[in-house]
């Protein structure tokens, strides 16, 4: 990989540029053997730079993983909107997630590796991920299941978010699987118990 010639940019502009390359140096070399020199060096900035932005490398994966979630959030709920039923509204949030991790492959690898390392800060942002997706699968639900049984709706809501999450990590043994074969794998599982509850 060459080193990028450093170009004067806005502050949000270069914080974005950083994350690009560590989330993809992350990925290539795993966490631990990552290095900040590296990182500095692709993205053409002094590695004191690096530390203004983010303080540490510890910081730099925590920043890497919330972008990835803010991404992850606005392509889910911009992809439900105009659903004219609760099934398509489903179908719509999964086909989004499941484009979203074969599209974002790097995000994607990054989470999934920094799933493991429980008690982390990383592990907490994951899982604040998770509950991202799990409250907003439980307010689709209430817009068109029963809202009688908001308990069960969480519940139904967490069952989701976990068998997607190891549905993504089945289809990457399958590379041919397509992330419109994913999401029927999963309407099939899924919808067959929610639909007792639709409107």
């Amino acid at each position: 990989m060459t080193t990028a010639k450093r170009k004067r940019m806005p502050r949000a502009e270069r914080e974005r540029q950083m994350i690009e390359v560590a989330e993809r140096v992350f990925t290539e070399r795993g966490y631990a053997t990552a290095s900040m020199d590296e990182i500095a060096e692709l993205v053409g900035v002094s590695k004191p730079m690096l530390y203004e932005y983010f303080h540490s490398k510890e910081g730099l994966l925590l920043a890497c993983i919330r972008q990835s979630r803010a991404a992850l959030r606005e392509v889910t709920e911009q992809a439900t909107v105009g659903a004219v039923s609760a099934e398509d509204a489903l179908r719509r949030g999964l086909l989004a997630f499941f484009v979203f991790i074969r599209e974002r492959r790097e995000a994607w690898s990054l989470l999934r590796h920094e799933m493991a390392l429980i008690g982390t800060p990383a592990a907490d942002e994951i899982e604040q991920t998770r509950r991202q997706q799990t409250d907003l699968i439980a307010a689709l639900m209430s817009g068109h299941f029963d809202a009688e049984d908001d308990l069960r709706a969480e519940a139904s809501a967490e069952f989701v978010v976990g068998a997607c999450e190891r549905l993504a990590i089945w289809c990457e043994r399958f590379p041919d699987v397509t992330p419109q074969m994913a999401t029927d794998y999963a309407m099939d599982m899924l919808w067959s118990g929610l639909s007792r509850r639709a409107r």
